[in-house]
């Protein structure tokens, strides 16, 4: 992987901490529901999701 790659990866890691970090964190914790799950959760997952398609989409469309 070249290093503008790797640089994409980093940029990815920087958004997930900022994403992950508590105060942000704490904008979702609320008594509320979406479709049933607590909407903290959909914020976890869906983050966490956003992290593995991102990833996939560098490591495919820039594997040389």
């Amino acid at each position: 992987m070249k290093k503008r790659h790797q640089q994409k990866m980093i940029i990815v890691s920087m958004i997930l901490l900022v994403g992950f970090n508590l105060p942000i964190v704490l904008l979702f914790d609320s008594a509320n529901n979406f479709l049933g799950f607590p909407v903290v959760y959909i914020y976890f997952f869906s983050m966490w999701l956003f992290s593995i398609l991102v990833s996939i989409v560098i490591v495919k469309r820039y594997n040389e």
